[in-house]
């Protein structure tokens, strides 16, 4: 029973494990914001982990880079800017609304809604297009088929 409990304490408690013992700062305001800021910036290994999250040594790394920028100092912005200019943006869990950023935010957007509006426009037109008409075969036609049909049926 007591196996169980510590497997599951694990399991639940997993991602919080990876922020090791000695990255911790002693002053708890300080280690509140690194853990905020931690929580925002993506592993560079993991690719959907937070560095908090993660135990890859990059993650250990940044996470210590946060900490160390913190001590110095540094505001929440000026940690984060910090961080991106070195890695770029790909370490934001939530990158920024600007640039060229915003076509890929708003390009998923107008793709649907055009798609949406050219199947409108193609069943509307469907609806609209005249029905077939049912002209029935000829005479030469007829007696082609009937000759076919009497061919099929004398067959074994």
């Amino acid at each position: 029973m007591k196996r169980l409990a510590l497997i599951l304490c694990l399991i639940l408690v997993g991602p919080a494990v990876a922020v090791q013992p000695d990255e911790v700062l002693d002053d708890p305001a300080l280690e509140d914001r690194a853990r905020e800021i931690s929580a925002g910036l993506r592993c560079p290994v993991c690719q959907n982990e937070s560095i908090d999250e993660s135990s890859a040594e990059i993650a250990r790394d940044l996470r210590l880079l946060v900490r160390e920028r913190l001590v110095e100092g540094d505001n929440d912005e000026e940690v984060v800017g910090y961080i991106v200019a070195r890695y770029g943006e790909f370490v934001l869990l939530q990158p920024n609304f600007d640039g060229a950023n915003r076509v890929l935010w708003i390009l998923p957007l107008v793709l649907l809604i055009s798609g949406l509006g050219l199947s409108a426009y193609y069943i509307r037109g469907r609806g609209q297009a005249p029905a077939p008409t049912e002209a029935g075969l000829d005479a030469e036609e007829q007696a082609r088929l009937d000759e076919i049909l009497s061919e099929d049926q004398r067959k074994p």
